[in-house]
């Protein structure tokens, strides 16, 4: 284990080992007397450990894992001791038979009589406390290979900018070790492959190891298979004295090329998971058909309990299914977009350091002098005027602080409906839900979903559109700015040529650093400032490519087209992603209105047809036979049918909604816009047919 020194790893450590090293002391002679040192299996936990940066020896996280499986299952053979005797020594249920073999002797019947509820509770016992001892053993010894996965993951997606970000670097001058150690220092953009670099500049600075043995053994330790071919692939052009921006070049289009298979594959994989969902949520459907039809068979058994299990639990359980589904193939974008100034000591301005949510500096000196405490009690009061003056920019920097408006009022709605009586309080009875199906799920569903939903889903979709629109030109100011560059203009002079002669919220911004500069600022906090305004990963990354590279010189035009290509890269995935996608939401909202319609035609052509066949229409009908003669409402209630039916649609719609916003963007709350739409339809098209 190579890097036991870094923050992060100490940090998730101790958070894990904290005051259990003598639980781990005391399992040890277990650990020395079940586990060989030489197994496969420490071996690869011991390989985990490393690669997930946990500092714990193999031996201390194995004894505290067996410590906590021993504890667990401990506990859990109790627990089934007591629930054997209860459900088996108590006589609660008879067991008449074990295996079913015959005994003919007397007395040994008479010893399995004797001993069948003790073998019953002591087998019990045993099966509770292998599930503990499983379950509180392997819970632990998993979360080093979920962390390693996890990392693996980040690495894969972020290589590809990783390798454009070093390959621009050398463009710009940069040879392999200040290469190594600009990537090592760029953690805030770059994640954890920059830590992989970090453990090599550490080994080198911290351990007297060469740069190239430093490289090697981290190749050998990394968790990710491309970044560790890539790392092997550049200590032979190390050791061989080859040119490196060549190299970097070409691994840029190498992984430039895996990036677009990779999101080939994970769009393939979505169309097939749209294709499973669109099966998947016919199933509850198909089944409340199934279960109707046999409460119409007078001889039927059917609880109607099934049906609100159906409604009620099927319906939302096979949606959070799927999104979870979705999940492990549809990732977030790794990092939260904010840069960091490096060691220079500078603050630079934050927007999480800001606003009447964080009062910034002044809260680490509040306390200490009466003057720090007016200070901040008067910056409070300001940030709350400015927020009180325009409220709505509030809201779209931090939309789910609308909730803390929305919740209450919702709650206050629906207790003025039920204080003076607008509500429906009970399921049955007088001025019940069944009586009033649409205004009773008005009141407790619709109203509460638009109070809610309605302003969180605009005030997220403005945030989204006024982050994204600064990178929507990039590409294209990235380009003028290189050409700009060329002709031997500074960088500053550069941002200033392409405000003057571009329009949009980039070129604004341009502008806004160009001013800053003027003003006493330094070119690397102005933009970094600029990004953390908008904190994209995205534009991050371009960020500290620029601020690197400025750093070294003023003629960057290299860079400045690298950094365009990458982000021209990023906007033909995004641009493939966002087709292929559409269609999936297409498929999904298709898959809504044909379950709304077969319920509405199964309400209005065939529930409510054979309710009017017993209310008068038996008798034209002939006369025969003993559907005639049978009183459906006895065994189907016709207005408790309805009200599931319009709930059934319209928890598909709220699920259907929050599935599409997350095959888009990932995110939940860009699906709310969904929820609205689809669950309006559900609400006005049951009015029709209701």
């Amino acid at each position: 284990m190579s890097l036991q020194t870094d923050d992060a790893g100490i940090g998730e450590s101790d958070g894990l080992s904290g005051g259990t090293d003598a639980l781990g002391d005391a399992f040890f002679p277990l650990y020395r007397r079940l586990f060989d040192e030489n197994s496969e299996f420490v071996a690869d936990v011991e390989t985990k450990l490393s690669q997930a940066r946990m500092t714990d020896t193999v031996e201390l996280y194995l004894s505290r894992a067996l410590g906590i499986g021993v504890i667990s299952g401990f506990a859990l053979w109790l627990i089934g001791l007591v629930l054997g005797w209860a459900v088996f020594g108590t006589g609660l249920v008879q067991v008449d038979y074990l295996i079913g073999i015959p005994v003919g002797n007397e007395t040994a019947l008479t010893l399995i009589d004797l001993l069948r509820a003790p073998a019953l509770v002591i087998i019990v016992g045993l099966v509770f406390g292998t599930v503990g001892f499983v379950l509180g053993f392997g819970s632990l010894v998993a979360i080093p290979y979920s962390r390693v996965s996890n990392r693996k993951r980040e690495i894969n997606m972020l290589l590809t900018d990783s390798v454009s970000f070093m390959y621009a670097l050398s463009v710009g001058g940069l040879n392999q070790l200040e290469i190594i150690e600009a990537m090592a220092e760029a953690d805030d953009t770059y994640g954890e492959v920059s830590k992989e670099f970090q453990s090599i500049v550490k080994e080198t600075d911290y351990f007297g190891v060469d740069y190239r043995t430093a490289i090697r053994k981290q190749a050998i330790e990394t968790p990710s298979d491309e970044l560790s071919q890539f790392l092997t692939d550049m200590l032979s052009i190390v050791n061989s004295g080859g040119d490196m921006q060549s190299f970097l070049e070409d691994k840029k289009e190498k992984h430039m090329r895996t990036a677009k298979q990779e999101q080939e594959i994970t769009l393939e994989t979505l169309e097939l998971f749209g294709e499973m969902y669109m099966t998947l949520s016919l199933f509850p459907l198909l089944l409340i058909i199934i279960m109707v039809v046999m409460q119409m068979i007078p001889q039927a058994d059917v609880a109607d309990s099934l049906l609100f299990m159906t409604v009620y639990a099927l319906i939302p359980l096979i949606g959070v299914a799927f999104i979870v589904l979705v999940s492990t193939v549809k990732h977030d974008e790794p990092g939260d977009g904010y840069l960091t100034m490096g060691g220079t000591g500078r603050r630079v301005q934050d927007p999480r350091d800001q606003g009447v949510l964080n009062l910034g500096l002044i809260n680490q000196f509040a306390g200490e002098r009466s003057v720090f405490d007016r200070i901040k009690n008067r910056e409070g009061a300001h940030e709350t005027v400015n927020v009180l003056r325009r409220p709505h920019i509030f809201f779209r920097d931090n939309p789910l602080y609308t909730l803390a408006l929305t919740a209450p009022i919702s709650i206050a709605i629906i207790a003025v409906a039920v204080v003076i009586g607008s509500a429906p309080t009970t399921w049955s009875g007088t001025d019940g839900l069944l009586d009033h199906p649409i205004w009773g799920t008005v009141i407790y569903v619709y109203i509460p979903l638009y109070v809610m939903a309605i302003p969180l889903a605009i005030f997220s979709e403005w945030n989204l559109r006024h982050r994204n629109a600064v990178v929507s030109q990039l590409s294209e100011d990235l380009r003028k700015l290189s050409s700009s560059n060329d002709t031997g203009l500074t960088l500053l002079e550069s941002l200033k040529t392409v405000s003057d002669t571009t329009s949009g919220k980039l070129a604004q911004e341009f502008e806004t650093m160009h001013a800053k500069v003027n003003y006493g600022m330094s070119l690397k906090e102005s933009l970094i400032e600029f990004n953390n305004k908008y904190h994209i990963p995205r534009l991050a990354r371009t960020t500290r490519l620029i601020t690197e590279a400025q750093e070294a010189s003023n003629q960057i035009s290299d860079v400045l087209r690298t950094a365009a290509q990458a982000s021209e890269n990023h906007d033909d995935l995004e641009r493939e992603r966002r087709s292929r996608t559409r269609m999936q939401v297409v498929i999904i909202i298709m898959t809504f209105i044909t379950v709304l319609a077969v319920i509405a035609i199964l309400k209005t052509q065939f529930i409510d047809t054979m309710a009017g066949l017993e209310t008068g229409n038996g008798g034209a009908s002939g006369g025969d036979g003993e559907l005639a003669d049978a009183d459906l409402s006895e065994n189907v209630d016709v207005r408790m049918l309805s009200v599931l039916f319009f709930h059934a649609i319209t928890l598909q719609g709220i699920i259907s909604g929050f599935i599409c916003g997350y095959i888009r963007n990932a995110d939940l709350t860009s699906g709310l816009k969904y929820v609205v739409i689809l669950s309006t339809v559900a609400l006005f098209g049951w009015s029709m047919v209701a």
